[in-house]
């Protein structure tokens, strides 16, 4: 006979549905929000060589399809975590679930891993002379989102250590 915390444990399609959810609409915020950052400052600063009216439209496409994409998709991410984290206080276990542990790892790796490569691009392009605002405008933003992200998780990982 299984134990109450074992029960616990086990991982229902529920969860995995939700998990999945919650992660793959937090990267589509992330990415969509980044997009949405990327094509004010293509707007705002310019690009000599790449630009006039074909650019100025195609960034005016983005930013609508950006911004149609997070006022559908961060809603459900937002509605997805808090319906998580009401879970974790009624059952404080659950936390303790694979699929969780996996996808916030997997995150906490590819926010590591953006870090690393932002910072890289940062100093190559540093060393190269190549530094405009507009590289500056992007690279800082990429890092803010990516810390962010980085910083909820990981915090939430050491806020509730987990086995």
């Amino acid at each position: 006979m299984e134990t109450i915390q074992e029960q616990d444990k086990k991982v229902s399609p529920k969860d995995v549905f939700l998990h999945l959810l919650a992660i793959i609409t937090l990267y589509i915020s992330s990415i969509t929000f980044l997009v949405l950052i990327f094509q004010y400052i293509n707007i705002y600063f310019p690009d000599a060589l790449n630009g006039g009216y074909y650019a100025i439209e195609s960034a005016y496409s983005s930013i609508r399809f950006a911004i149609a994409t997070l006022v559908v998709v961060f809603p459900v991410y937002i509605f997805t975590t808090r319906f998580l984290n009401k879970s974790y206080e009624s059952n404080p276990t659950k936390r303790n679930i694979r699929i969780r542990k996996w996808l916030v790892y997997f995150t906490l790796f590819v926010a590591a891993l953006v870090v690393i490569g932002d910072l890289v691009t940062l100093i190559y392009n540093l060393l190269g002379g190549e530094v405009t605002i507009r590289f500056l405008l992007k690279a800082s933003t990429v890092l803010f989102v990516v810390v962010s992200v980085f910083t909820y998780y990981f915090s939430d990982l050491k806020k509730y250590k987990t086995e």
